[in-house]
């Protein structure tokens, strides 16, 4: 079987252990980067062209989208689903999951329980939004934020108005979040493949910070999941339409809290945690989707 790593690094942590466990199983891989393909319509007929050629003879793509490239990496996994080429990533469910607001949104809908959280346009109605998710402190979060970058705690109202009013002037979208002081700076992250939890771990912040990204020098310990939170874990997976994804959960003292549902989640960190070859469990449901999804195809064909 022919699979397609839509990455921008071949040299990526996640990229390569993706790689490996492809090749242990006897599959051919390749690289792509999703922003140098040019994308070809010519009425129903469609064509991706990547340096020079087009691409085809793919069975499974699997995108690792980064957040800089989202709209970039969306249209690439729409040409390919338009070739009838199966993608371990829709390029709808990638839209819906990279936006943080709407993810919330979807997830309230549905009876997740996530953090309150308002969503800012103007600051005439900081002060009121912010008793109304119980006071300060709060975090403030750039709706395109990754890696805890764009994430800010304020915990006096004079600065909440500040970073709201500059992030507002340089024309970016954020949303306000109620501060689960309980958590002590950790979470918990469950990777998830095809609906099943295959791993979890727990994220403690540096001492003086209260963001768990390990990108930001956070510690990680395999952590097992309560049964509530595998219950969560799996229907926010389901509501976001994501067959792989990374959720991540607050304990609050009123029961867990899904604050992000993150669709291409770092293999590195919960892999080097738990010991546990993620990437070898995404390859083996690559292979039983991929098949599936060309057998339907051939019937419907005839």
């Amino acid at each position: 079987m022919r699979m397609i790593v839509l990455s921008r690094g071949i040299g990526l942590y996640s990229t390569q252990s993706l790689l490996r466990a492809g090749y242990r199983r006897g599959h051919e891989m390749d690289v792509v980067d999703h922003f140098h393909c040019s994308l070809l319509l010519e009425g129903k007929k469609r064509t991706l062209v990547y340096q020079g050629s087009p691409l085809s003879g793919v069975d499974a793509v699997i995108p690792r989208i980064g957040a800089s490239v989202t709209f970039e990496g969306a249209s690439v996994i729409r040409q390919f689903e338009g070739l009838s080429v199966y993608t371990l990533m829709r390029s709808d469910a990638l839209l819906r999951a990279r936006d943080k607001w709407r993810s919330l949104q979807l997830l309230a809908a549905a009876g997740v329980p996530v953090p309150r959280t308002f969503y800012l346009s103007r600051t005439e109605d900081l002060h009121v939004m912010i008793e109304r998710i119980g006071g300060l402190p709060v975090v403030i979060k750039l709706l395109e934020s990754t890696h805890g970058a764009g994430v800010i705690l304020a915990d006096r109202l004079d600065t909440a108005k500040s970073v709201v009013e500059a992030f507002i002037r340089t024309k970016q979208r954020l949303i306000v979040q109620e501060f689960i002081e309980e958590s002590k700076g950790a979470d918990v992250r469950a990777l998830i493949v095809g609906g099943q939890i295959v791993a979890s771990m727990k994220r403690q912040a540096m001492e003086g910070d209260f963001r768990s990204n390990l990108h930001r020098g956070a510690t990680a310990v395999p952590e097992p999941l309560t049964e509530e939170e595998e219950k969560i874990v799996r229907r926010a997976t389901r509501i976001m339409g994501l067959a792989v994804a990374g959720v991540d959960i607050l304990r609050s003292k009123d029961g867990p809290l899904v604050i992000e549902v993150n669709a291409s989640p770092g293999l590195e960190g919960i892999e080097t945690t738990t010991g546990i070859d993620i990437a070898g469990k995404i390859i083996e449901y690559v292979e039983r989707s991929a098949r599936k999804f060309a057998s339907y195809n051939q019937h419907r064909k005839k």
